[in-house]
């Protein structure tokens, strides 16, 4: 009888400790990021570097990535996606053949991207059409807001990944935002996750750069690649003395979507 108890308890025991184990030996390892930056043109996108190279790393531990800026864009020339799972593009994009050769490949391969602003912007998408016309599907810059203001954005998809946790509509942080030469609703593959509500016209604050009606589509991704873009990073500024009026990650809701999307573009979430 006392042999037949010690059994079970062994084993009792045993079943116990097994997930446990499990659950140490499965435990997955930080996704990486590298987040790829200019810094040097127009103060209020230094200003947002300078934010997103303090807020990420801050966030990185506990939403399980690390994370490192650089501004050596030739990285990208043989990237892989064992070298890092996502890439962000924070204030440019990349300017050498061989950097976008890189790029795309990655991309391919499956690699992961999320992109702010000044990413997508460009008045020649034909001289890099799979990343403007394709990849991003906006083509070229169309037109801009000024001065930079919040916006109400409506959430078209609350089943993806990157917005499951918005409400219908919120607040963004202060940006200028952009409109684009392409139609993104006529593309396929291009999936609007928010736009600009129309309770936010008059968008703008000068009456020669202000949108008063339309349709403007502010974050959205590609269903053929494991991509996000977003239309903020670009803070109100002091120009004369070079002082920040604005945090693009002020909104709470904007970056529950910064989190939730990288999160899902590094396979955590």
């Amino acid at each position: 009888m006392a042999i037949r108890l010690l059994v079970l308890l062994a084993t009792l025991l045993g079943l116990a400790v097994a997930p446990v184990h499990a659950t140490a030996r499965d435990a997955a390892a930080p996704f990486k990021v590298l987040a790829l930056y200019n810094g040097t043109w127009d103060a209020a996108h230094i200003n947002f570097v300078h934010e997103a190279n303090d807020w990420f790393p801050k966030q990185a531990a506990q939403n399980g990535f690390t994370y490192t800026a650089s501004n050596d864009w030739n990285q990208l020339n043989d990237i892989g996606t064992d070298d890092y799972k996502v890439v962000l593009f924070l204030d440019d994009l990349p300017q050498t053949a061989a950097q976008r050769a890189g790029f795309e490949r990655y991309m391919r391969a499956g690699g992961a991207w999320m992109g702010f602003h000044v990413a997508a912007f460009t008045t020649e998408a034909q001289s890099w059409p799979w990343y403007h016309d394709q990849f991003l599907g906006s083509g070229n810059f169309k037109s801009n807001t000024w001065g930079p203001t919040t916006a109400t954005l409506r959430v078209e998809d609350r089943t993806h990944p990157s917005t499951k946790a918005l409400p219908a509509t919120f607040t963004s942080s202060v940006s200028e935002w952009y409109s684009w030469s392409k139609d993104l609703r006529q593309n396929p593959d291009i999936k609007i996750l928010a736009s600009v509500d129309p309770s936010s016209f008059p968008l703008g604050t000068d009456p020669n750069q202000t949108w008063y009606d339309g349709y403007y589509p502010i974050l959205w991704t590609n269903s053929k690649y494991k991509m996000l873009y977003a239309n903020f990073g670009h803070n109100a500024m002091d120009y004369e003395h070079n002082t920040p009026l604005s945090s693009t990650f002020a909104s709470e809701t904007q970056n529950r979507f910064l989190l939730d999307g990288l999160k899902w573009l590094g396979g955590a979430g």
